[in-house]
């Protein structure tokens, strides 16, 4: 399997509900690092798993739709406890859309899975990885 890595970094505020969350259930802010990883079989007859630059532009945009917003405000996530585990698989989606949309440029219908880590600390990440749908 042959894989591309592209990162950013996103800077949010947010709280949690629920008392397992401890002193998270108040408004508080964290950055992530973000890495989503494209996975294909075979390269394509550029050698390429996916572009670059495009994977690069489209990661950027999906972070300056949360960068430096409060998530609990958003309607978006109106009701949701915006983990950084939930907020990998919503990163994952958002992904998937733009594979599906041909937003990455030919040979990207060629990518069989896509994952996504998001690194809270030098200590800490969580991420969602799975098949793009119709595509294992």
């Amino acid at each position: 399997m042959f894989s591309v890595t592209v990162r950013d970094h996103v800077m949010i505020a947010h709280s949690f509900k629920g008392d397992v969350f401890g002193p998270a259930q108040k408004l508080h802010g964290a950055t992530f690092v973000v890495d989503v990883t494209f996975e294909r079989p075979e390269i394509d007859e550029d050698g390429i798993v996916v572009d670059i630059g495009r994977a690069i532009d489209r990661l950027k945009g999906v972070c300056a739709e949360i960068n430096y917003k409060n998530l609990d405000e958003l309607d978006l996530f109106t009701g949701k406890n915006t983990t950084t585990e939930f907020l990998s698989r919503w990163i994952w989606g958002r992904f998937v859309d733009a594979l599906e949309a041909g937003e990455l440029g030919p040979g990207s219908d060629k990518v069989t899975a896509v994952g996504v880590e998001l690194h809270e600390s030098h200590v800490a990440r969580a991420g969602y990885k799975a098949a793009v749908p119709g595509r294992a």
